[in-house]
């Protein structure tokens, strides 16, 4: 995934961009570029590395000129060096591109046929040079728009011009593309949240549509190059959540706001006056779902499985999960009953919405639990639930997974409700038990001091384990995910009950291991499972709800949270989790909010190309 900023206006817009690409860096900080005209000419500055090295540059050497594109980059094609950062250019044309072009090994033989030289790895030059040779015939638009035919991929697009000095012309195919506007100013860019300093005023690109823009205007056309009019959305102003305040790391801050992404949350979906859960305008009648099929990647594919025990416990609904980049290359047997549940914090995850795309092909009913409500896969459900979490920066999820989780929690208890799988009683005592969450969650970050002891014990080693059975499974991979994302530490997580089936073979003296264990149907077992682990030399860090359980000698370091209600115990045992990882983190000097090799939502597909490998 990469990040592209576009500006056509009345001055210099280099400072713009450069703030836009910082707001940017969360999709990518392999490398950074820009490019302006200037003087007739195509003024292009790139670096390696971080979006403060570009701004370094440009302090030495100023880039003027009154339109320019900007690039963060996540590297797929080349390795991240200076030569493959964007934009490419050639005399004539300068480009910017997020996604994959496919058949770019293809395309690039036929144009070193023909003469021309490449000078970095990267799939994005053949774009470039493509539209340079169209141009020797054709205006702008029609070069870009024969250029786009020719290519199989996902992407999105932003182009200047040499000797058209006042347009932009943006395209998407599968990657994200919105635009601004402003008086004597227009945008285009990755997402909104790039845009939202400069202009509230919105509209997106859909799949296969193109824009030029000028200072003054802008235009839209769809893929057979006829004009269209958009839709422009009036987005809040309020930035405030997209700052770090007083806060070290957006991931902190982000740990800290759970409390009131949880809240909001209720807020929106629960009457509390009468004790009413509103969520209505369900796509398909709920006693009429035959079964319910929920889909993510990394973290949202963590809360869907948590959701599938909900669902199990709650309802008569049959569940499937899925992982979105698996889904859609299986023979699939569809059915107009089934609801398919798409989860992703940005709503741009390439798998996932080419997933849903494939459940839009095959006429069946969606939704999707999403962060953003304008995104892509938002857009193209039949039915959005919004998680409210605000503006989530830090590459490792974590109020946006607390936000799925309940959404997702509410939404099974409605369901479970409206088709009388639970009675009255139960349903008001489970959103009693749901509104006392935002407090418990406030109780769990005040352990704070208790998980940076925890987190000391992981520094000399070599790798870690989590356990948990149960709806403590799921958390057990979640807590294995971010100490993984955030520390480079191997880690795994594991049923408790399968660790007789392979894994017992990792345990060796002092291997931290954390065991999950809430005060549920499974705790004997979970113990059981515990001493196992003891028996061959693990070091046991464990995490309950059990008021009652007395910690023993075996057990190196124990925390308890506070205990609300069996079914809510998930989301209350990734709290210690995200707290764990972040120290570890710290204590291992890793940049906790732009963690190696990783990006906040992966906007592309990999495929595997060639020469550009």
């Amino acid at each position: 995934m990469c990040g592209i900023i576009g500006i056509a206006s009345n001055k210099p817009v280099s400072i713009n961009i450069i703030n836009s690409l910082k707001k940017l860096e969360y999709r990518g900080y392999d490398s950074a570029g820009l490019a302006t005209l200037t003087n007739n000419a195509i003024n292009e500055k790139k670096c390696s590395g971080r979006v403060e090295e570009l701004e370094k540059i440009l302090f030495k050497s100023p880039s003027n000129g009154n339109i320019g594109i900007g690039h963060v980059r996540w590297a797929t094609h080349g390795i991240p060096n200076v030569v493959n950062a964007h934009p490419h250019s050639s005399e004539q044309v300068s480009v910017v591109h997020n996604g994959i072009i496919e058949n770019a090994d293809e395309l690039k033989k036929e144009l070193e046929t023909n003469g021309l030289k490449f000078k970095s790895q990267t799939d994005t030059e053949v774009v470039t040079l493509l539209i340079t040779e169209s141009l020797k015939k054709n205006e702008p638009l029609e070069s870009v728009f024969k250029t786009l035919k020719k290519l199989k991929g996902s992407f999105a697009l932003g182009i200047i011009f040499k000797n058209f000095s006042n347009i932009i012309i943006g395209a998407r195919r599968g990657s994200p593309l919105a635009v601004g506007y402003s008086k004597e100013e227009n945008y285009i860019g990755s997402d909104s949240y790039a845009l939202k300093s400069m202009t509230n005023r919105i509209s997106y690109l859909d799949d296969g549509e193109l824009c030029m823009l000028t200072k003054d205007e802008v235009s839209f056309y769809d893929a057979n190059l006829k004009k269209v009019n958009k839709k422009i959305l009036t987005m809040s102003e309020n930035e405030a959540s997209a700052d770090k305040g007083e806060y070290k790391h957006f991931m902190y801050k982000e740990i800290i706001e759970q409390p009131d992404t949880v809240k909001n949350c209720i807020n929106e979906y629960v009457d509390s006056m009468k004790k009413n859960i509103n969520i209505v305008n369900f796509p398909i009648e709920p006693k009429n779902i035959k079964k319910i099929i929920l889909i993510g990647c990394g973290t949202a594919y963590n809360s869907c499985l948590t959701a599938k025990y909900w669902l199990e416990e709650l309802t008569s609904i049959d569940v499937e999960i899925d992982i979105a980049s698996e889904f859609r290359y299986r023979k699939l047997k569809f059915n107009s009953n089934n609801l398919y549940i798409f989860v992703s914090q940005s709503g741009e995850t390439a798998d996932t919405a080419a997933a849903l795309d494939l459940c839009k092909k095959n006429n069946v009913k969606t939704c999707s639990i999403v962060n953003v409500i304008e995104s892509s896969i938002a857009r193209n459900s039949d039915w959005v639930l919004p998680i409210y979490a605000g503006v989530e920066i830090g590459v490792a999820s974590t109020k946006a997974f607390l936000g799925q989780l309940t959404v997702l929690y509410i939404l099974c208890l409605k369901l479970a409700f409206v088709r009388k799988d639970i009675d009255n009683n139960k349903y008001i005592k489970n959103i009693n038990n749901l509104k006392k969450l935002p407090e418990a969650i406030v109780k769990c970050i005040k352990k704070e001091n208790e998980v940076q002891l925890m987190a000391k014990e992981f520094i000399p080693a070599k790798g870690s384990m989590f356990l948990g059975r149960g709806s403590s499974y799921p958390v057990a991979l979640e807590g294995a995910l971010k100490l993984k994302e955030l520390s480079y530490l191997h880690a795994e997580g594991y049923p408790a009950g399968e660790m007789k089936h392979g894994p017992l073979a990792l345990i060796e003296e002092g291997l931290p291991v954390i065991v999950i264990a809430p005060k549920d149907k499974y705790f004997e077992k979970t113990i059981s499972n515990m001493q196992e682990v003891i028996a061959r030399g693990g070091k046991i860090l464990f995490i309950t709800d059990n008021k009652k359980e007395s910690l023993n000698e075996n057990i190196r370091l124990g925390l308890r949270v506070p205990h609300i209600d069996n079914l809510l115990s998930p989301i209350l045992l990734t709290l210690p989790l995200q707290m764990l990882a972040y120290h570890v983190a710290l204590l291992k000097n890793c940049d906790v909010d732009k963690p190696r090799n990783l990006a906040k939502s992966v906007t592309v597909e990999w495929c595997c190309q060639g020469v550009f490998f």
